[in-house]
Formats: C-alpha cells, structure tokens, sequence
C-alpha cells in the first residue's frame, strides 16, 4: 500500500510539473514578440526574417535617415561615416520615423551586424527613442568574424533598466539553431 501511495505521489508531481512547464511556455508564446533589427547590407535582414517567422513574431526595420553607402561602411578607411560614428560614442544617427508601436510588444528582439566589435550606434538611437521598460530584450548579430559577446555586454552596461536576455549571432539560421537557442529562455 505505501509503495502504491508513493508511486501515485510521483505521478502526480510529475504530472504537475509537466503541466506547470506546459503553461509557462504557453504563457512565453502568448507574449506579443517583434524583430526588430537594422541592415546595412542584408545580411542581418535575411536572420531577422527568418527568426520573425520562427518566433510567430512582427518584424521591424531600422531605417537610417541618410542610407549607408559602400564608401559609408568602409571600415579600413577612417574618414568613412561608420568609423567616424563608431569612434564616437556619443554619436547617434538619425532615423527614419519611429516605432509607434513597441508599447504594444512584451519581447524585442533586436538585431544587428556587428561594427568594431559593437552595435552600430543607430542601435544606440532606437534604444534611446523607445520605451523599451518592462520589456524583454533580446539581441542577435550577424558578423563575418566578431562574437557578439561584447556588443552584448555593452549594451547592458549602457541600459541597466532593460531586461536582457542571452543573444546569440546568428550568421547561419534554420529551426535547430533557434529551438536550442530560444527553447531554453
């Protein structure tokens, strides 16, 4: 009788923490998600698209005012437009519009290439212009040879008062890379 009693037990908390573990994974996918990233060259467009589709979430671009040119992102030169705006780090480029709409999202991915081994200020200038209080703020990056570890530290050093979760760069997408990613958050 008492092994039956204890057996029945376990049962029942194993069924109770499955069900528990159920629910909060429905209640994370019932959170209102949206990508919202920033591409110069489309590469990190390409990872926002498909981690919008996988998410079941909104996607969002960041515009800048004045596009990037080729000569804009030459890196190896340092008179070009991103090595002046990233050797300063004040610096916050303009865009174009605003997202009205981000009070209406519970989780913000946020996406971006990695410049010097940092988010491009622009990524500073949507920060600085939305809400983002309350929310769960996630990053991902694309890079041809950074990490994302310092951008990523970065920006919970400068935005202590967002809640930050793990990002991860993203140069190769598809459902294994995101479910091992995102299913543990």
């Amino acid at each position: 009788m008492k092994v039956l009693l204890m057996t029945l037990l376990a049962i029942l908390c194993v069924n109770l923490q499955v069900s528990c573990q159920t629910k909060s994974k429905q209640a994370d996918m019932e959170k209102k998600t949206v990508v919202v990233y920033f591409s110069a060259t489309g590469n990190t467009a390409k990872a926002a698209k498909a981690l919008a589709d996988y998410v079941k979430g909104d996607l969002y671009a960041i515009t800048p005012l004045q596009p990037y040119t080729s000569a804009d992102l030459d890196w190896r030169n340092d008179r070009s437009r991103s090595s002046i705006e990233m050797n300063d780090p004040a610096s916050r480029p303009a865009m174009k519009g605003k997202m009205d709409s981000i009070g209406n999202y519970d989780v913000v991915f946020l996406g971006y290439p990695i410049w010097w081994d940092l988010a491009p200020r622009i990524i500073n200038t949507f920060i600085e212009s939305h809400n983002l209080n309350g929310k769960t703020v996630i990053p991902f990056a694309t890079s041809g040879s950074s990490s994302i570890t310092n951008s990523e530290a970065d920006l919970k050093k400068r935005y202590p008062d967002i809640h930050w979760k793990d990002g991860k760069l993203l140069n190769k997408t598809n459902e294994r890379i995101f479910s091992e990613w995102l299913d543990v958050k």
